[in-house]
């Protein structure tokens, strides 16, 4: 089997990779929404991989591996993992879980971090409200994340933070500041008032920010000690800073017994290691679609089973097709896994152009890992092609 093309168009927001076998089997693969602009970033890699067995996949990663970098610049090349990965498992007859060691469970968690209402107010009455909105749904989610500080717009309430809030026309604006004492109360009493609509029934998380100053990161796990807390994710880095700092991590981890969680941002397990080798954190959250792919994840969970550490990916904003990715690679987590980040699909139509995910797709928080060939959910061309630009219109010759 050789690659015959490597095509990428935008299926509504999401940049989504096929690619083009002369046995004509195609393999797909899905960045988030927050990327519309990664066509070009895919297309470089067009003339590598023309030629190449892509049931090879590490061989066709060896070519275009070290041309990736910390988000965004890691999302074309595990775009193409993944549709590598898809062809594979076609070829072959199984699903990709099974190329990757087989599973471990029948079914994979995942928590709610993207189904959410607008907020009109960010005090601790609304995002109570908002808490027991997310434990009615239908999914039973038995973990939720709420986005809070700097990953928020709470960093524009008056005097939440010694700083001003900045304009950027880019997704993930890094604000920074030393938080007021006013800032810092705001924040506990949120906690309290979430964790009492939650009881011990749902676990919370926190998507923090980055732009913490370490002091009122220590000052602020310390106080919610007593709330048992999922994770604070991203307090000094996270979502689109090209940097870990686990020297600073460390000190903040070691300093508390609330989880702290970092590393959606992060590209390869060369820049894990400092994280998982120092125990800066206690939980990892690699996204597949920006670290390297399913296999650069995977590798990155069992080196952090070695050391203690707990595994919660990303994947917000992957789309079908990324959560597709996310049950294939889950179900062969060792036991450090806790869940991943539910992706969905951006526009509702989306669950009327693809096959083979459950119906529902989540039940008690769980999902049934999928069986069908590949990644086991597949676009289906008639249906998407009037979702796709017209200079995307032969994506699917």
């Amino acid at each position: 089997m050789k690659i015959t093309d490597l095509k990428c168009a935008l299926i509504g927001k999401n940049p989504v990779v096929r690619i083009v076998t002369d046995e004509g089997i195609s393999g797909y693969g899905e960045a988030e929404q927050f990327k519309p602009y990664l066509k070009p970033w895919v297309l470089q890699f067009r003339e590598s991989l023309i030629g190449e067995d892509p049931t090879d996949v590490e061989r066709c990663m060896l070519k275009i591996r070290q041309r990736g970098s910390f988000k965004p610049y890691g999302a074309p090349i595990s775009i193409i993992e993944h549709a590598l990965w898809d062809i594979a498992g076609k070829a072959a007859g199984v699903p990709v879980y099974k190329l990757l060691g087989g599973k471990v469970r029948d079914q994979v968690r995942t928590y709610n971090g993207s189904i959410r209402r607008p907020m009109g107010e960010w005090t601790p009455e609304a995002m109570a409200e908002n808490c027991r909105w997310m434990k009615s749904l239908p999914e039973g989610f038995d973990i939720v994340k709420q986005g809070i500080a700097f990953h928020s717009p709470m960093k524009k309430l008056d005097r939440f933070f010694y700083g001003q809030a900045a304009q950027s026309p880019f997704h993930g604006q890094m604000d920074q500041g030393a938080l007021t004492e006013r800032g810092l109360a705001l924040l506990v009493d949120c906690v309290a008032a979430m964790k009492e609509v939650l009881g011990d029934d749902v676990g919370l998380a926190l998507d923090c920010g980055p732009g913490w100053m370490p002091a009122d990161a220590l000052r602020f796990a310390r106080a919610v000690e007593p709330y048992n807390l999922m994770w604070l994710e991203d307090m000094l880095t996270g979502d689109y800073v090209p940097y870990v700092n686990a020297d600073v991590y460390r000190d903040l981890t070691h300093s508390t017994s609330t989880p702290i969680h970092t590393g959606e941002q992060i590209y390869l397990r060369q820049n894990f290691k400092d994280l998982i080798e120092s125990h800066a954190v206690n939980v990892v959250g690699p996204d597949p679609a920006d670290v390297g792919g399913i296999a650069e994840l995977k590798w990155i969970a069992e080196y952090a089973y070695l050391h203690g550490i707990l595994m919660a990916p990303h994947g917000t904003g992957n789309g079908v097709l990324g959560l597709a990715a996310l049950i294939q690679v889950c179900a062969t987590l060792p036991a450090n896994f806790i869940a991943f980040e539910y992706p969905t699909g951006h526009d509702p139509w989306w669950y009327e152009i693809v096959e083979g995910l459950p119906n529902p797709i989540v039940k008690n928080s769980m999902i049934d890992v999928i069986e069908r060939p590949g990644m086991g959910v597949d676009l289906i061309p008639e249906a998407a092609a009037q979702y796709l630009a017209p200079e995307d219109a032969g994506f699917f010759d």
